[in-house]
């Protein structure tokens, strides 16, 4: 295979990947301009909010001393630079960067940025596939504008409307416009076009592919392929005795930069869940009041969500984690689909009846499956209301 020839040959499609830059922790420094240049940790389990002092002078916590199971969600880029990343436990980067600044996590505020950004970026180019609250890829195939002012023209429309910078990258697919947009953090533009794969994408890790996770990453280095170069120049055969014949040719493909992967503008959720971790197991009856008030918070957030979304759901779910770190879960479907948090605790409340509850819980969640959209659903029947509780 010509090294070049998938770039050249998919030079048609122009399929942008756009990745917000540090997402929450920006939202977060709009909300706190003082911080920044400044080590600042975004952390789910955290509840530090600032201080304002009489004066106006606000007083911010630091990660030192921090005592938990939070984990970090994200970090400003001066965090990052001392080694602190999303997923981390919070205890040890408090050991990393003990002066950083904590925040708590507000998803409320960051799905409202993240309409905001979306929004700005379909009235430009409105073939958007949704990938997450921070990232989307974006056809531009058939869009007049120059490439390099379509791009810019992007990143202006998402700045002016949320005060915030992305990065994107453009290439012929979405496989390599992921990786571009990582390469000119922040607030980059990168185009992969002819040449591009080998000067740009081959010397990159292996690990820098979507879809080589840390165990094909090891394997791979078993056998002494460290690059994305490396890669591509491996016999087939050799992959395939070590990777088995798809995943093997799956490998080769991308490492050419091969990708017909259609930018898909819609898409039906299969599931919607709500979880939460506690900062302390909690004693099944000791705390039997708290676990009830989370519990039922759990079941009234999904059912805004599933309203919010438009869908019912017939399949309720269960999921705890103990602090043995033990998963166990249970599913239980209904007659007829629901939205209602009620229904759902209900449901939920068999499930947990099936579930041995003989260690401290971790997490509780709370999940729904099975899901229509809300105007399929047939009429409802009344039922007598309930007290929701834990069981």
């Amino acid at each position: 295979m010509e090294p070049s020839s998938s770039v050249s040959a998919a030079a048609t499609r122009r399929i942008a990947h756009l990745d917000m830059d540090a997402f929450y922790a920006s939202v977060e420094l709009l909300r706190y301009p003082e911080l920044r240049g400044l080590p600042v940790v975004i952390g789910a389990g955290s509840d530090a909010q600032p201080t304002t002092l009489a004066d106006g002078t606000r007083v911010f916590s630091r990660l030192r001393g921090y005592a938990g199971r939070g984990v970090v969600t994200t970090s400003t880029y001066e965090a990052r630079a001392l080694g602190v990343f999303s997923a981390m436990g919070m205890m040890k980067a408090a050991q990393l960067a003990p002066e950083a600044v904590l925040l708590p996590v507000d998803f409320a505020t960051y799905r409202q940025y993240s309409r905001l950004f979306k929004a700005a970026v379909a009235g430009i180019a409105p073939h958007i596939e949704d990938r997450g609250i921070d990232e989307i890829y974006i056809d531009l195939s058939a869009h007049p504008d120059d490439t390099l002012a379509l791009a810019q023209r992007i990143k202006q429309a998402v700045r002016d409307a949320t005060g915030l910078s992305c990065s994107i990258g453009i290439s012929p697919n979405k496989l390599l416009s992921k990786i571009a947009s990582e390469l000119d953090k922040p607030d980059g533009i990168t185009i992969i076009g002819p040449g591009d794969l080998q000067r740009r994408i081959w010397p990159l890790p292996v690990g820098k592919v979507n879809g080589i996770g840390p165990k094909a990453n090891d394997r791979l280095a078993a056998i002494g392929i460290s690059t994305i170069a490396q890669l591509a120049a491996a016999a087939p055969d050799i992959l395939q005795s070590h990777f088995g014949l798809s995943y093997a040719r799956w490998l080769t493909e991308v490492a050419h930069g091969v990708d017909e992967r259609p930018v898909v503008t819609h898409s039906e959720p299969k599931s919607i869940s709500r979880e939460t971790t506690f900062e302390r197991d909690l004693h099944v009856r000791r705390d039997r009041a708290a676990l009830s008030a989370i519990f039922v918070k759990l079941c009234e957030r999904l059912e805004g969500d599933l309203l919010r979304k438009g869908y019912v759901g017939r399949t309720i779910g269960i999921k705890l984690r103990f602090d043995n770190f033990r998963t166990v879960t249970r599913d239980l479907t209904l007659p007829r689909p629901t939205a209602e948090a009620a229904a759902i605790h209900r449901a939920a409340g068999l499930c947990l009846k099936r579930i041995s509850l003989d260690h401290r819980i971790r997490l509780l969640g709370v999940r729904i499956s099975g899901l229509q959209p809300r105007s399929q659903e047939p009429a409802p029947t009344h039922e007598e209301p309930v007290q929701l509780s834990l069981y």
